[in-house]
């Protein structure tokens, strides 16, 4: 008989091995999922990209309006800084943006369909984590190409050479915001177990969010004593600061400061979750079904 390896005896396989077949489970299954109407898929994915040739004749023209020339600067930017900005925070908006998440939550409450999750072993939040983990997997796979095409098509936009730590900073950044637009999308669906519609807090929600992610304009181009607050929120982590990390817009010292407190806004937003999860099921009542 084989002894029990120090990893075997941290994490019994009753446990650890199970959750990980668990979620590789329900990955499989959600891409599968996601795969049934790829044709749909490819389709609504390829049309997301028209708005950026409007976009970035858009720029053009602000900068010749306001008779900057394209070469020069309009709020610290060049025509050219802000159309790879655009593109760089459209990048990270597809990581971060969870269409549907929350208001799918705050349906499964109020209709009660989340019954079946507190009657199995499935953690609620666990199977929309990696529902959405393949959502990003499955679109990414369909948009490398068009986003390569446009990368290579805008290249000469990117006047800033990045260092290897801006790259670093910019795709653990990257990945960040989607574990933050993940978490505060959640959060804001789990107040259904308190309010019986939050569809109004929703489109509230996402209205600021365009503007305070960065994803309307640099958060940068704000007054002072706007950003002032604007940077302490967990916003500008969806769009501003990955797209900031690789057009040199922070010092190293910056860059690892900006880290340090998106991993604490996840960590917070994580035990968030978890707390209104927990409270919110505690008081949850269903009927029928």
């Amino acid at each position: 008989m084989q002894s029990p390896t120090i990893i075997d005896e941290a994490f019994p396989p009753s446990s650890w091995g199970a959750t990980v077949r668990l979620n590789l489970m329900i990955l499989r299954t959600c891409i599968e999922e996601r795969l049934t109407y790829r044709g749909d898929f490819v389709f609504s994915t390829f049309v997301r990209f028209l708005p950026i040739v409007t976009q970035i004749f858009l720029w053009a023209a602000i900068y010749k309006t306001g008779q900057t020339g394209e070469h020069q600067q309009l709020n610290g930017y060049t025509y050219q800084e802000m159309v790879a900005y655009y593109l760089l925070a459209m990048v990270s908006r597809a990581f971060s943006s969870m269409p549907g998440l929350s208001s799918g939550i705050a349906s499964d409450i109020r209709e009660g369909t989340i019954k079946k999750y507190l009657t199995q072993p499935i953690d609620y939040l666990n199977y929309l984590f990696w529902y959405r983990v393949a959502h990003k997997l499955v679109y990414y796979l369909v948009a490398i190409f068009p986003f390569a095409v446009v990368f290579y098509l805008c290249g000469s936009y990117f006047t800033h050479q990045p260092s290897p730590l801006e790259w670093v900073m910019f795709f653990l950044t990257l990945f960040g915001s989607f574990f933050v637009g993940f978490l505060i999308e959640s959060l804001l669906g789990l107040l259904a177990f308190w309010f019986l519609e939050v569809s109004s807090l929703i489109f509230i929600y996402m209205m600021f969010n365009y503007f305070l992610s960065g994803h309307m304009i640099p958060l940068d181009w704000l007054p002072a004593w706007l950003t002032d607050v604007i940077f302490y929120l967990p916003f500008k982590y969806l769009a501003y600061t990955p797209a900031a990390m690789l057009l040199g817009k922070y010092t190293p010292d910056q860059m690892w400061y900006e880290l340090t407190i998106e991993c604490c806004w996840i960590l917070g937003l994580f035990v968030a979750n978890r707390l209104a999860y927990k409270y919110g099921v505690e008081r949850y009542s269903a009927y029928g079904g």
